[in-house]
């Protein structure tokens, strides 16, 4: 059976997983994605270049694999973490939605986003803003996030960045 990306299944998603991050349901969040999961945001190579291949440039973050992106939730939410602790407290807001290709049970989706974090221990907010390309898959029975690239586009950052803050 073949399932088609709608751009309405595409908002779904990326609306839940900002809310997921949002509320730091990070279990939840977690299950938006496959198991082989490639989460990315990639450095600017220079003001105008990001940088193209993960394996060979710098990257900012980079995750290959779901269980990649569980132990960094782990090492977030132990409390171990002195820069975690405590979370800051972050709101996304996922906008311009669009279903750019698709396959059979799969789709590229581009969107942009903004978000504000407030980090209590510093008494200070921070917005950071860019754009999303998701690969999206037909998984087990639902959509799912095969691949999350985070062009961020304001990259002189301020204070510590993590996956839940962008």
């Amino acid at each position: 059976m073949s399932v088609a990306l709608t751009i309405a299944a595409a908002q779904d998603l990326l609306y839940r997983e900002a809310l997921l991050i949002d509320t730091q349901r990070f279990g939840e969040w977690l299950d938006l994605f496959t198991p082989d999961v490639e989460f990315w945001m990639p450095a600017w190579r220079d003001e105008t270049t990001p940088t193209q291949d993960p394996d060979r440039e710098l990257s900012l973050i980079y995750y290959k694999g779901r269980r990649n992106l569980e132990d960094r939730v782990m090492r977030l939410t132990s409390g171990l973490s002195v820069a975690s602790a405590p979370l800051p407290r972050v709101v996304h807001m996922v906008s311009n939605v669009l279903v750019t290709t698709q396959g059979e049970g799969s789709g590229e989706v581009s969107s942009a986003f903004v978000c504000h974090r407030f980090d209590v221990r510093m008494n200070r907010a921070d917005c950071f803003f860019g754009r999303y390309a998701h690969r999206l898959v037909w998984h087990e029975g639902g959509w799912k996030i095969a691949r999350k690239v985070i062009t961020l586009l304001n990259d002189t950052i301020p204070t510590v960045v993590d996956i839940n803050a962008i």
